[in-house]
């Protein structure tokens, strides 16, 4: 990973308040020219500063055709403690399947105070022009709630990602993620097609795959098929590779919740059915 840049963007969260005006930039998906917006996410270093790697501007994305684990990750240091860590790449799943990764500012050097680095906590955006549902939305109740346990619209407090530097830890993130959802009683188990875990409660069926090719149709019908067993049942699945564009449409045709799994661990909805999961709690 020689050549790659030692410094992040960064600014104190404690000494800082927000950053008028996002940043979201427009991109082009190499593989099929679907604009985007993106904006790199928030990483937390162990010292409590809010990182993001610093992109190039001007710089033309490109698509990732084969993925390898030590090119998927920067060395980079904060600029608050010195501390020198691996953090992943920018990049997002296009809902065509391809994986863009983002050129990276490689001159980019800022001292210690680094009052200039922008904060916020949005990571890469869904494949439409216009940004997803916040991650703080309100918890959705569960379908046909009622009374004490219906609090369709309490807020919840943003969802902290964590990074996914292997296997475990993309359970661990989509696991963390559902019951931030509102599905909190879910039980690991093998999943019984491909390499990856199922987590099984009593409203949600997800697998979580940890291949590193794109899911595809088989997995996503396979998945739904356990939901038939139960007369409310969502099914969701998460993935580090993305979907296939035939896994894209039929995800959506059954209701099943796609999300792609960054390197941060920024869930990304991948169809409608992932984002009415986030925002009502329920696929339809």
């Amino acid at each position: 990973m020689s050549g790659l840049p030692d410094d992040f963007t960064g600014r104190d969260p404690a000494q800082h308040g927000p950053v008028a005006g996002g940043g979201a930039r427009a991109i082009r998906c190499p593989a099929c020219r679907r604009e985007h917006l993106y904006e790199p996410p928030s990483l937390p270093c162990p010292c409590g500063a809010s990182l993001k790697v610093p992109l190039l501007r001007g710089g033309v994305p490109v698509q990732v055709r084969f993925r390898s684990w030590e090119d998927s990750w920067l060395n980079m240091r904060c600029p608050h403690c010195g501390r020198s860590d691996q953090w992943p790449q920018p990049e997002f799943t296009c809902n065509c399947g391809a994986t863009v990764r983002l050129p990276v500012d490689r001159t980019t050097r800022l001292g210690g105070s680094a009052t200039t680095g922008q904060l916020g906590t949005a990571g890469p955006q869904n494949s439409r022009p216009h940004p997803a549902h916040p991650l703080n939305a309100p918890v959705p109740a569960p379908p046909g709630g009622s009374g004490a346990s219906a609090t369709p619209w309490r807020r919840r407090a943003p969802f902290r990602p964590h990074p996914v530097r292997t296997s475990q830890d993309a359970v661990f993130t989509a696991a963390r993620y559902l019951e931030w959802l509102g599905f909190d009683d879910l039980e690991l188990t093998e999943a019984q097609e491909r390499d990856g875990v199922t987590l099984l409660g009593s409203r949600m069926v997800a697998q979580v795959d940890t291949w590193t090719e794109p899911a595809d149709v088989k997995s996503v019908e396979c998945l739904w098929l356990q939901t038939l067993h139960a007369e409310e049942m969502a099914a969701a699945m998460f993935t580090l590779a993305g979907y296939s564009h035939q896994a894209t449409v039929r995800g959506e045709q059954l209701l099943v919740a796609l999300f792609s799994l960054d390197l941060a661990g920024v869930p990304q909805p991948a169809n409608g059915a992932a984002e009415a999961l986030m925002e009502t709690g329920w696929t339809s």
